[in-house]
């Protein structure tokens, strides 16, 4: 019997020791063939044991009963008055900031626009920072569920929204998740090139700019594409240089203004 190809999943699913005994076996017989990709996954592991001791006393708090992901979907089924509570969370985000965890300092955050394109492309840059290294749990939901994603996300944004088909530059739908920004909820879609390299697309509302051409941001690493079409704000960001990740958001938004 001819075994399943090696997928990027089941890399990862390695790392986080979550593999059925017979593919963990495949896996591992895989890597043995391959060092370089062993290589890479080996540091892939060091990060998440790394990760693991340094949020090991969050971890062990209990989670807030708002932040539940289960908690959340069943607010959206049986909808009730919603208190804004992303407003807390985005200070939350603020204050972290704050205290060097994405290393902004408080000159930097005060001369951060507050509006338009240039903001919503600085929250991308911030989103992806935070989920784009996170080996274990970068998703909410993943591909398998889009359409709860597509449907959760429109609800919440008040906003039908698409996700775009990026396998023809080389990135895979990965899934997704709400995020709070200072301006609101958004949704964030994440993308995976199979050899480690992450996008991160960020669509909200926006209070400002109805429409807006593209924009370019450059934040240390992070590169990226934001602008706006009828009121809708999206943003992609990641580390690939600007005249590679130019054309690929070109193709998103061509997709997203053919499917409106």
């Amino acid at each position: 019997m001819t075994m399943n190809p090696i997928t990027e999943d089941d890399l990862h699913g390695f790392v986080d020791q979550r593999l059925e005994p017979k593919r963990l076996a495949e896996v591992r017989a895989y890597l043995a063939e391959h060092p370089e990709i062993s290589a890479r996954i080996a540091g892939y592991a060091e990060q998440r044991e790394t990760l693991r001791a340094a949020l090991a006393p969050i971890a062990e708090e209990p989670l807030p009963t708002h932040l539940n992901l289960a908690r959340m979907i069943e607010t959206r089924r049986h909808p009730r008055p919603v208190s804004p509570w992303w407003l807390s969370a985005a200070a939350g985000v603020a204050l972290a900031l704050l205290g060097g965890a994405g290393g902004w300092s408080l000159k930097s955050l005060a001369e951060r626009p507050t509006n338009g394109v240039a903001s919503l492309a600085l929250e991308a840059a911030d989103s992806y920072a935070v989920f784009a290294p996170d080996r274990t749990r970068p998703i909410e939901l993943r591909a398998t569920d889009r359409a709860e994603l597509v449907a959760w996300a429109g609800q919440r944004l008040g906003h039908p929204v698409a996700v775009p088909d990026l396998s023809g530059s080389g990135y895979r739908f990965m899934g997704g998740r709400l995020v709070a920004t200072e301006h609101g909820p958004a949704v964030l879609f994440m993308y995976d090139d199979d050899h480690g390299t992450r996008l991160v697309m960020l669509t909200r509302p926006m209070e400002t700019e109805q429409n807006a051409k593209m924009s370019p941001l450059t934040r240390g690493a992070i590169n990226g594409f934001a602008w706006a079409d009828h009121g809708i704000g999206y943003s992609l960001v990641g580390s690939p240089p600007p005249e590679a990740l130019h054309p690929i958001a070109d193709e998103a938004r061509r997709q997203i203004a053919h499917d409106a």
